[in-house]
């Protein structure tokens, strides 16, 4: 033991024993690092991966409702254009059902004309700004249109003999 007293007094020697120490710290820490990137780098990717399938799914969905969007608009294109068609058909009809009204109904001519007369009036008063226009009032406090014209004449504006007494 006598021979090993000189080495473990010589300053050398504690230098080696600490720098062991310190590479065996810092190969520890080196390793836990490389576990703790290791973990991260999965992490990242599975990350990666969620947010890819994500995306993918958002790409879908956007291009799903860009093809809905544009069968809608083609609808509504094709539903303005077969609602004038329909206005002017039913008008038509009314116009062949008056016409033959006038044959069958001779009683009927008389209060339909004057009903159309009462109405033609009340047109051009309103065109020559002697009354309020009743479209705009139609507008705001009618229901929305569902797509027919009942909504066209209330009940105050059909009977016409109301009109004349107010």
């Amino acid at each position: 033991m006598e021979s090993l007293k000189p080495i473990f007094s010589s300053p050398f020697f504690w230098g080696f024993a600490l720098g062991m120490v310190f590479l065996v710290l810092s190969l520890w820490a080196h390793f836990k690092t490389k576990i703790e990137l290791k973990r991260l780098r999965r992490s990242l990717s599975d990350k990666v991966e969620i947010e890819a399938q994500h995306l993918g799914e958002l790409k879908k969905e956007k291009d799903q409702l860009k093809q809905e969007n544009e069968n809608l608009r083609i609808k509504v294109k094709g539903s303005g254009e077969n609602s004038a068609q329909t206005l002017e058909r039913e008008l038509e009809i009314f116009a062949r059902a008056e016409k033959s009204m006038y044959v069958t109904a001779p009683g009927f001519s008389a209060a339909w004309e004057n009903a159309k007369h009462a109405a033609l009036e009340e047109v051009e008063q309103e065109e020559q700004g002697k009354s309020i226009p009743r479209k705009l009032f139609r507008k705001f406090f009618s229901a929305p249109n569902k797509g027919g014209a009942e909504h066209l004449l209330s009940t105050s504006e059909s009977n016409p003999s109301e009109q004349k007494s107010s």
